[in-house]
């Protein structure tokens, strides 16, 4: 890789990281706070409600995004086209969910939702104001402005939730943090962007960049619903509580995987964008970016599974305790998160949305099959569903990639073998020495001591490159 893009490469890691786990780091004690002021019902009710608001954000988008920061030749045009666009659609899908509420609500038999879902859903016209901002900004690897909008916003609208939720506001206190983080780092965004929409609107440009967003928006769609289809179908069959339980281990296993696999994707699109014809160049960037993430994912996700149980009832208590064992599965799941999505990302660059969204397809039909026949069993047996359909799911996306530049499934997962091994090693020293331990603060503390000591000095002593790629990449910017 060329000095220049290699730097591009690593200010966009290193800030990319910074928003990412500044802000998530931010939200997530805000989270542990407000879950102790507040019921596992609260956080259900929100998570009913969440396949609703990011149907209408993949629909605001329509894959415009990406085409965005795909087209090497964008114009004016193409960005105040895009705005518009944006905001009719935004405007109508507000519409159309206002309406719906009652039905909503009546569907989860919890007229409390009506209300709630008239005002969380206005979170969909904040975010189309900035859709063409934070593109522009991507396109430049720019992610230190983000960083700042995103961190302001979370540290603002966190203290008004918590003070909502000290003082008896329940569900409303989580409705207006959402508003409050989204409103202002729109309204930073704007100010910290030189871009400004004039009043141009192209139908030419909108066919350009639908043809290659729409099928981004399709496989988007059917991704979003996907999976929405846990909470949906959690809300129905059992209770709000127990989608509250299932939504924070599901926050919780998210934390790390895809903040990793986010900084990952934002950074990797427009780099491997610049060499996106040629293929030899492309597959040995491709393998050190996959080695790499899996590298710094893994060792998290398998770590937080270890300590899963001790975690929740420090964090957030012991009526959260059902929380933890779904945690304790999930992450399982989770693990695999950025190697899909580098995979997809292969497709996106490579001008294949036709092969992303019918891998979406083929994927999803599989998913739902799974979530039918472990549905009967109960929750714990849907989440081990969810760790066999991922890893169906990784052959599956690995397959094309095969075909586009010769790094399919068995060598994807020749590289990744070592890390996994690894990994699972950790895991069951971690396991072997909490077992004998009675305090769950100990068994925390001993847990993330053993594994993040195991792990580094066995990545050491085994000579793995990545770690060396690792320590290069934060000296470089030390």
């Amino acid at each position: 890789m060329p000095d220049s893009l290699k730097q591009k490469a690593a200010k966009g890691v290193l800030w990319s990281t910074v928003e990412r786990f500044s802000v998530q780091g931010v939200q997530f004690l805000i989270m542990i706070v407000m879950a102790r002021l507040l019921t596992p019902h609260d956080y259900g009710l929100i998570g009913m409600l969440a396949i609703f608001i990011a149907v209408a954000q993949s629909l605001i988008d329509s894959g415009f995004s990406q085409a965005l920061i795909r087209k090497q030749d964008r114009t004016e045009v193409d960005n105040n086209t895009v705005f518009y666009f944006n905001i009719v659609v935004s405007a109508l899908l507000y519409l159309i969910l206002y309406v719906s509420a009652p039905l909503v609500a009546d569907f989860y038999n919890t007229p409390q939702l009506c209300p709630v879902m008239r005002v969380v859903c206005l979170s969909i016209i904040f975010n189309s104001l900035a859709v063409v901002q934070r593109a522009l900004l991507t396109i430049k690897i720019d992610f230190k402005t983000q960083a700042k909008a995103a961190l302001t916003a979370a540290v603002i609208s966190g203290v008004v939730g918590i003070a909502m939720a000290y003082h008896g506001f329940g569900v409303w206190s989580l409705v207006t943090q959402q508003l409050l983080n989204l409103g202002i780092n729109t309204s930073l965004l704007w100010l910290l962007s030189k871009w400004r929409p004039r009043l141009i609107f192209s139908w030419q440009s909108f066919h350009e960049l639908f043809a290659f967003g729409s099928k981004l928006l399709a496989s988007g769609l059917l991704d979003t619903v996907y999976r929405n289809i846990y909470p949906i179908v959690i809300g129905k069959l059992f209770s709000a509580s127990s989608l509250g339980h299932y939504t924070r281990a599901h926050q919780f296993s998210e934390f790390p995987s895809s903040n990793v696999t986010g900084i990952i994707q934002r950074v990797t699109y427009p780099v491997l964008c610049e060499i996106q014809n040629d293929d030899a160049r492309l597959a040995s960037i491709y393998r050190r970016f996959l080695k790499l993430s899996a590298f710094v994912i893994f060792p998290l996700m398998v770590g937080l599974s270890s300590v899963a149980k001790p975690f929740i009832n420090i964090m957030l208590g012991s009526q959260w305790g059902f929380c933890g064992q779904l945690l304790q599965i999930i992450c399982f799941s989770m693990m695999w998160y950025p190697i899909h999505a580098i995979n997809l990302n292969l497709l996106q660059v490579k001008g294949r949305s036709d092969l992303f969204l019918r891998l979406e397809i083929i994927k999803k039909i599989l998913g739902v099959s799974v979530l039918c026949i472990t549905a009967p069993f109960g929750l714990i047996v849907m989440c081990y569903g969810s760790i066999f359909n991922s890893l169906v799911a990784l052959a599956i996306n690995t397959y094309y990639t095969g075909k586009l530049i010769n790094v399919g499934f068995f060598k994807q997962m020749r590289d990744l073998l070592p890390t996994i091994v690894l990994c699972f090693v950790m895991f069951a020293l971690i396991l072997t020495i909490n077992h004998f331990i009675p305090s769950d603060i100990v068994k925390l503390c001993i847990g993330i001591s053993v594994g993040v000591a195991f792990y580094t000095l066995s990545s050491r002593a085994l000579k793995f490159s990545e770690l060396g790629e690792l320590l290069s990449l934060v000296k470089r910017k030390s």
